[in-house]
């Protein structure tokens, strides 16, 4: 993973200076020695084995692609483009992706927290062939069994009373679903967040999104933003306060902690900002608190233990309902409990999904309680593909693959594992700061140094990340400044990866640090 500082003195030196040079890293020497793609070490793991055989590729040329992409397609799919070479991306199966060349990538990010049971897994495969052949479309205007079937099914998950589900196509839909329910039903308009969260792309929920980078200054959405206001981020890391107790979580912060037993400062803190916010930001009354149980986009930052716990009860003592995305950390992810909400001891009044809901196919739901459902039907809301019979096939079987396979405990047992080697690794490097995540939600935070615990600049979190690619491991990104490396891996395939624990060892050297040639010491 560090090859790429050895490459990037020049860009570095662009940022901050003609002074800047690699001193300024007190690091081992290891990590400065020849790109790892370019000079493997000798150690250097071979990929585990897959006997898959993707298709040959006969389709378009790479080069008329990416013409392609470049006239036709919006300038915005050329923006959010990954890497400087860019991967074609031709075929899958389950964890391993194939390019348009034949080379086989690991995919430890799961098309961006989305494919959660793998790729073409073929239980979901058959599931959806054999729905296209009855029947492709209808609406929520007709009765039909997927529909019914898959929301029985995703009841049955959630705790009561969490028990009446409204589906859409995304989860940017489905949060601002949330939204809209949650006025309708307080009579309140202004919504909380926290900064530096990300919860959708669409008008309104940019107004929830609390990042820069995806925001519009647009006349109109100016408006909507006006009544979503943000508390700081309860980061243990990274924020004014934290501690080495402070998270829910097999790794905790380097920081020291000196809060007596059973309190917790840096919690007291953060509560005390989001009574700052009531007090000047929002009225007396106001309509909801939107959360992720584990920021996703954000950088997977933990809160403190009892964060969401205090911040509910004050929300609903103001009249707001509580809501807890689990686009990302939802299904399983964090190992502990099916949903991330139940790590944290609460029962939320709505609940959103997508992602992995159907293993990629475009899916998402609103769970509610009877009470705040029945505000929704004062109107009338229709949604064209919402409840698609081939997409509640598909989340049908992604359910039943879930249960079959055992994925929460897959994610729990290989998540730990991950997070323990992970956290040898900080130990041992300067530049890595911190190590978290529940289960397979999990997010390494690059910094220049763990006193100052700014983050890494972008030129060198840039060839990091090209060359993790090189090397034939896809990870994922984020943070409000992309410092923070990113694992949302496919929760089924590791079984056979954990039963070889030579292999799983060697596979979490090529994305950690590839390039050195005195890693820590694996588990046997």
């Amino acid at each position: 993973m560090y090859i790429a500082l050895q490459r990037s003195s020049s860009a570095l030196r662009m940022e901050w200076g003609p002074s800047f040079s690699f001193q300024s890293f007190p690091l081992p020497g290891a990590l400065f020695k020849k790109s790892a793609v370019k000079h493997p070490p000798p150690d250097l793991p071979e990929m585990p084995p897959c006997s898959f055989n993707p298709e040959e590729y006969k389709d378009m040329s790479k080069e008329r692609m990416m013409e392609i992409r470049r006239q036709n397609c919006n300038p915005m799919t050329m923006k959010v483009t990954y890497y400087k070479k860019p991967v074609y991306i031709h075929q899958g199966h389950m964890q391993w992706l194939w390019d348009v060349d034949g080379r086989r990538y690991l995919d430890l990010f799961a098309g961006v927290a989305t494919v959660s049971v793998g790729h073409c897994h073929p239980k979901v495969t058959a599931a959806a062939e054999k729905q296209l052949r009855k029947l492709w479309h209808t609406t929520n205007i007709y009765v039909y069994s997927p529909l019914h079937e898959y929301t029985e099914k995703l009841a049955a998950t959630l705790p009561d009373p969490l028990k009446v589900i409204y589906l859409t196509n995304s989860g940017s839909e489905a949060n601002d679903l949330a939204m809209l329910m949650a006025r309708l039903h307080t009579g309140n308009f202004d919504v909380i967040t926290l900064r530096g969260s990300y919860h959708g792309g669409s008008p309104h929920t940019m107004g929830l999104t609390s990042n820069a980078a995806y925001k519009y200054p647009v006349t109109g959405l100016t408006s909507i933003c006006l009544f979503s206001s943000q508390t700081m981020c309860p980061d243990v890391f990274a924020g004014p306060w934290g501690g080495s107790n402070c998270r829910d979580s097999p790794i905790q912060t380097i920081r020291d902690c000196s809060c007596p037993q059973g309190s917790c400062t840096a919690n007291d803190k953060y509560i005390g900002q989001l009574n700052e916010v009531f007090a000047t930001s929002v009225p007396s009354r106001i309509a909801a608190f939107f959360a992720e149980p584990i920021m996703g986009v954000g950088g997977a930052v933990q809160y403190p233990k009892n964060f969401l716990k205090d911040t509910y009860k004050l929300v609903r003592e103001r009249g707001g309902v509580c809501i807890a995305d689990e686009v990302q950390t939802g299904f399983g992810r964090t190992g502990s409990h099916f949903w991330g909400f139940q790590g944290h001891d609460v029962i939320p009044d709505m609940v959103t999904m997508a992602k992995g809901i159907a293993n990629g196919f475009p899916m998402g739901a609103v769970v509610t309680t009877p009470e705040v459902a029945a505000s929704f039907a004062k109107g009338v809301h229709f949604n064209t593909f919402g409840g698609n019979p081939v997409a509640c096939a598909i989340a049908s079987s992604v359910l039943d693959t879930m249960e079959e396979d055992g994925t929460q405990q897959i994610s729990h047992n290989v998540g730990t594992y991950l997070l323990t080697e992970l956290a040898k690794m900080r130990d041992k490097y300067e530049i890595i700061g911190d190590v978290r995540g529940k289960g397979l939600q999990i997010g390494v935070e690059m910094v220049k140094d763990k006193a100052s615990r700014k983050p890494l600049p972008p030129a060198a979190m840039s060839e990091i990340f090209e060359d993790t690619k090189d090397m034939g491991v896809l990870i994922g990104k984020g943070g409000v400044y992309g410092q923070v490396r990113e694992w949302r891996s496919i929760w089924t395939v590791y079984g056979q990866v954990m039963e070889r624990r030579s292999i799983w060892t060697g596979t979490l050297k090529f994305p950690v640090c590839p390039v050195s040639q005195d890693l820590p010491a694996s588990k046997p």
